[in-house]
C-alpha cells in the first residue's frame, strides 16, 4: 500500500509540475488572457459582458385546443431534445406557440450561450444600418470603414463578401499555445487589433470559407459606421423592437470594450423565437417593419460558392449528408435527409444551438442546450413538419 501511495504521488507530481509551469508562464506573458482561460475552464465565463436591454411587448400567443402539430411529432421532438441535452425547445406555427418546453433545471428565464447564432443577428443589423444610411450598400469596400485594410490586397474586399463568407480573409485556428492567435481572438483584450491584422489567403469573391474573422470585421464596421456602441445599437434597433428579454454580449475589455460579434449573445429561448419570427414575417414584428423586407429576401438568397449560405445565415437549399464549414477545420454537421420544406432558414450555433424558420409553413423552431456533437440538422425540423395536421 505504501508503494502504491508513492506511485500515485509521483504521478501527480509528473502531471502537476508542468501544468503549474504553464500557468505561471501564461501569467507572465498575458495575465488577463491567462485568467480568462482558467475562468472559462472552471466557470464557463470567458470575459466581461455588456448588457443588451430588451423590452416588454405582448407575449407570443399560445395555441389553445387547436394544436396544429400531432402529439406523436411533439413527443418525438421532446425525446430528441432530451437525448441531446437541451435546455429549451420552442415550436411556433400558424400564429401561436405549439410547444414551449424547458428541460429539468431550466425555465423561461434561463439564458444560454448560443455561440455563432450571433452571426445571423449581425446579418440583420447590417441590413438595418444600410436602411438607415450609415452604410451605403453591400457593394462598398470594407476598407472605407477599415482603414487598416486600405493599402494592401484587402482593400478589394466588399461588405457583401464578408456577409457571404467569401472575403478570402485568413483566420486563426486552435493551437496548444495558450497565448497564441486563437486564444487571443477568442478571449483576448484586443479583438479589433487581431481581427484587422489577419491577412488575405485567397482572392476576394472566389470561394466560400466560413470563419469568425469576417463577422468580427463586420461588427467593427457597424460600430464605426454608426458611431454607436454595438450593444446599444443592437438593443435600440432590434432587441427592444421585438420585445426580446434582456441579454448580454461578450466584450474584449471592461466597460468600453468591443463586442465579439462572431459569437456570444447570451439570451433566452423566447428571445431567439422573436428573432426567428422576423424571417417568417418579412422583417415585421407586432405591426412594425423592424428589418427591411428587401433585406430579409436578400440575406436568404443562396450564395454562388455555397448554396446553403446567405448573408451570415444558413439555408436548406441543397442537400448534403454532411455540411462542412471551412478548409481548415474538420467539423461537419450531419443531415440525415433533405429538409421536408424547400425554404428552411436557420441560425447555426456550435453543438446544436439552433433557430429554424420556415416561412412557407409559418413555423419557427428554437433549440438551446448543451453542446451536442452528433446533432442531426434534419431531424427536428423534419419531424415537426411531417407532424403538421393542417398540410
Amino acid at each position: 500500500m505504501r508503494l502504491f501511495g508513492t506511485l500515485i504521488k509521483r504521478l501527480l507530481q509528473i502531471i502537476l509540475i508542468p501544468v503549474v509551469a504553464v500557468i505561471i508562464w501564461m501569467y507572465i506573458n498575458d495575465a488577463t488572457l491567462a485568467t480568462r482561460i482558467i475562468s472559462l475552464a472552471l466557470t464557463g465565463s470567458g470575459g466581461p459582458e455588456q448588457s443588451v436591454a430588451g423590452s416588454a411587448l405582448p407575449a407570443i400567443p399560445v395555441a389553445d385546443k387547436s394544436q396544429t402539430i400531432s402529439r406523436e411529432a411533439i413527443q418525438a421532438a421532446l425525446t430528441y431534445g432530451e437525448t441531446t441535452g437541451s435546455h429549451a425547445l420552442l415550436v411556433y406555427q400558424n400564429g401561436a406557440l405549439q410547444l414551449e418546453h424547458y428541460f429539468p433545471g431550466y425555465d423561461a428565464n434561463s439564458v444560454t450561450s448560443t455561440a455563432s447564432m450571433h452571426k445571423s443577428v449581425l446579418g440583420l443589423l447590417i441590413g438595418i444600418a444600410i436602411d438607415q444610411g450609415h452604410i451605403e450598400s453591400v457593394d462598398e469596400p470594407a476598407s472605407r470603414y477599415l482603414s487598416e485594410w486600405a493599402n494592401d490586397e484587402r482593400a478589394a474586399i466588399t461588405i457583401k463578401q464578408l456577409l457571404r463568407q467569401t472575403s478570402g480573409i485568413d483566420f486563426p485556428t486552435f493551437s496548444f499555445n495558450p497565448t497564441g492567435g486563437f486564444f487571443q481572438f477568442m478571449l483576448g483584450e484586443d479583438i479589433t487589433g487581431i481581427t484587422l491584422s489577419q491577412q488575405q489567403w485567397a482572392a476576394p469573391g472566389t470561394r466560400f470559407d466560413y470563419n469568425n474573422v469576417g463577422p468580427q470585421a463586420l461588427g467593427i464596421i457597424l460600430q464605426r459606421a454608426t458611431g454607436q456602441n454595438y450593444a446599444n445599437y443592437l438593443s435600440k434597433n432590434l432587441w427592444k423592437k421585438i420585445g426580446a428579454d434582456d441579454a448580454t454580449v461578450q466584450i474584449d475589455a471592461e466597460a468600453t470594450g468591443m463586442a465579439r460579434t462572431f459569437c456570444c449573445i447570451n439570451a433566452t429561448a423566447r428571445s431567439w423565437l422573436r428573432v426567428g419570427l422576423l424571417h417568417i414575417q418579412e422583417g415585421r414584428f407586432n405591426g412594425t417593419q423592424v428589418v427591411p423586407q428587401e433585406w430579409i429576401s436578400e440575406m436568404t438568397q443562396p450564395g454562388t460558392f455555397e448554396p446553403n449560405y446567405g448573408y451570415l445565415t444558413w439555408l436548406g437549399t441543397e442537400y448534403k449528408p454532411e455540411q462542412r464549414y471551412n478548409r481548415k477545420g474538420s467539423a461537419v454537421v450531419p443531415h440525415s435527409e433533405p429538409y421536408a420544406a424547400e425554404d428552411v432558414v436557420y441560425f447555426d450555433g456550435f453543438g446544436g444551438q439552433r433557430m429554424y424558420a420556415i416561412p412557407s409553413l409559418n413555423m419557427v423552431i428554437v433549440r438551446t442546450g448543451d453542446i451536442s456533437m452528433d446533432w442531426d440538422d434534419a431531424y427536428l425540423p423534419n419531424t415537426l413538419i411531417r407532424g403538421l395536421q393542417t398540410r
